[in-house]
């Protein structure tokens, strides 16, 4: 094909997709004429992105935990955006649910290895001096992570361990909401009174989870998986990647970071050892306290009981 059929051949394409958007073509032709080539800067919008670090106090150390945690945001971002394709995938076959998980995990696996930047990139006097200014803030608020959780699993694998075995499947999401696994961490256990933490949290994102939950009840990761043909659930491959995605998130990923706040809040010597939350953070984060476990049924009975302990 020469150049010039080759032009008359985009030029076709170009006519045939604004007829079927009933624009027309000269119209959309003359508007390029004007426009700007794009630039790396324009298409990332570099300079609104550098400039969103912002600090609230003298130490070098505290931009390096900013950046670190807008990072993390971005990464849970590109976690949601390939959750929704296995979720509204009509038809999904066995690869591409497949290949979307262990691009999941992979995010996972890059956000687990990354906490070195935290552990060993930061002085801890610095960082015992700066967290005081964050409370109280914590990691517990992001937003996004939790909204990957119910994009993950059924409402009831969330539900707080004490209350798991018992609680009504059928309980509105209301409900479900108030007894998921981090409520206790944002509640006086003793009280049941909810910290300013996560009274703050609820009023800025439970209306945003309540319809998360909603939409996510159906075609979360686990019914999407059911919905597959049983010879599909069966699929060593795609198993095996469940498994991986579930222990990724729920053992690898949460030990990584409850290590490093051990080196920081309990085994440097400063200040009192609580997180700027106010949340019992061991009880928490630990995996083998709440079991969360996004696929129970792909796991043994020994292998859930001994959820998160180490060998």
């Amino acid at each position: 094909m020469s150049v010039n059929e080759n032009n008359e051949s985009i030029l076709k394409e170009i006519e045939l997709k604004y007829e079927s958007l009933n624009l027309k073509t000269e119209t959309q032709l003359e508007g390029l004429l004007s426009s700007k080539p794009i630039t790396y800067w324009d298409y990332l919008n570099t300079d609104a992105l550098l400039n969103l670090q912002i600090q609230r106090t003298i130490y070098p150390d505290e931009m390096v935990f900013i950046m670190y945690h807008q990072v993390n945001e971005l990464i849970f971002k590109m976690i949601l955006w390939e959750m929704s394709q296995i979720s509204y995938s009509k038809n999904i076959t066995t690869q591409f649910f497949t290949e979307r998980l262990m691009r999941i995990s992979r995010y996972f696996d890059m956000l687990t290895t990354s906490f070195t930047i935290m552990e060993d990139g930061m002085e801890v006097e610095q960082y015992m001096k700066f967290r005081n200014t964050l409370t109280p803030a914590s990691g517990f608020q992001s937003a996004q992570y939790r909204l990957i959780e119910f994009s993950c699993t059924d409402v009831i694998n969330l539900i707080d361990s004490r209350y798991r075995a018992s609680f009504d499947k059928n309980a509105s999401f209301e409900t479900a909401f108030e007894h998921l696994y981090w409520q206790a961490a944002g509640k006086d256990y003793r009280t049941g009174k909810k910290s300013y933490l996560l009274e703050e949290f609820e009023k800025k994102y439970k209306g945003v989870f309540l319809r998360h939950m909603e939409e996510y009840n159906s075609i979360n990761i686990w019914q999407k998986f059911k919905q597959l043909p049983e010879s599909d659930q069966k699929n060593t491959e795609l198993v095996e990647a469940m498994r991986h995605f579930d222990y990724t998130v729920n053992i690898t990923w949460v030990m990584q970071h409850l290590n490093v706040a051990i080196k920081y809040i309990d085994q440097s010597g400063m200040g009192d050892g609580e997180a700027t939350g106010g949340s019992d953070w061991k009880k928490y984060m630990h995996p083998k306290y709440q079991r969360r476990i996004f696929f129970p049924e792909l796991w043994s009975a020994d292998e859930i009981a001994n959820w998160g302990v180490e060998k």
